[in-house]
């Protein structure tokens, strides 16, 4: 299996740099704010994020593809960068602290297929940072050098679950509403935590199931890698593995098929 070791670094240098601009402006009076064409906001500090991510990809590694949120695509080839520069903007702007910079690195194999081999959430205002390599594990932390392994959780009964997701909003529009109704009454607990950080407690095992029924790629990449490389599954609401069909469902594995069935469009 290759070493991306060095990607996975690579990464984190990334991180280093947005993190110190997204933080700079969070809760600043003066920052500007747009709305974008499909009506949600963005910011100078997400532009400025991921201008610094591009350029610095562009020297680091300059055959790499890149696909961001604020500025689309750049390059092709087997190799290429997905970052949301500040994942949960509505949340930038508010002044609370759930967002992060979203980093992966997603590989084209032989078989045409997309295989995600580095994935990296950091989230400054949390005071957190999650991150994984394909076959490298999962790992929460500061830093590469001071990190803790991450695993998800062995609940195996739906009644015993926690269940995370982001809004009410989509599923209605899905055909999926009914289902996530009875989902929410079939599991222990239900919270509301949005964005980025219910994967990432999945990861950690702190909450067994999610999902959310309208992503794009950017939102989702980082997150399949350390998922899975947690022990967790995570695939589209039907089924699919990886950050496929615009939306997501993602789980410690032992409670997928549960979770599917309830969110599976009627």
């Amino acid at each position: 299996m290759p070493d991306y070791l060095d990607d996975l670094r690579l990464a984190h240098v990334l991180a280093d740099a947005a993190d110190a601009a997204t933080m700079e402006r969070f809760k600043a009076l003066d920052l500007k704010v747009e709305t974008k064409p499909d009506l949600t906001p963005v910011t100078e500090a997400d532009r400025a994020a991921e201008e610094l991510i591009r350029g610095a990809l562009r020297r680091a590694r300059p055959r790499d593809s890149v696909l961001g949120e604020e500025f689309g695509g750049e390059g092709a080839g087997p190799r290429r960068w997905i970052v949301d520069p500040i994942d949960g903007t509505k949340n930038y702007v508010r002044g609370v602290p759930v967002w992060a910079t979203l980093i992966a690195l997603v590989v084209r194999g032989e078989s045409g297929e997309d295989e995600g081999v580095v994935g990296l959430v950091s989230a400054p205002a949390l005071g957190r940072r999650w991150w994984a390599s394909k076959g490298g594990g999962a790992w929460t932390g500061r830093s590469l050098s001071s990190a803790t392994p991450i695993r998800v959780s062995g609940v195996s009964r739906l009644e015993d679950a926690s269940f995370a997701y982001s809004s009410l909003s989509g599923w209605e529009e899905q055909g999926r509403l009914d289902g996530f109704l009875d989902l929410t009454r079939a599991v222990w607990r239900t919270r509301g935590y949005g964005d980025f950080w219910p994967y990432m407690m999945v990861a950690e095992g702190s909450v067994d199931i999610c999902a959310e029924p309208e992503l794009s790629l950017w939102d989702m990449a980082a997150n399949w890698v350390i998922v899975e490389e947690a022990g967790g599954t995570f695939t589209s609401l039907e089924g699919e593995r990886g950050p496929v069909g615009g939306n997501a469902a993602a789980s410690n594995g032992l409670l997928h098929e549960e979770l599917l069935a309830h969110l599976r469009a009627r």
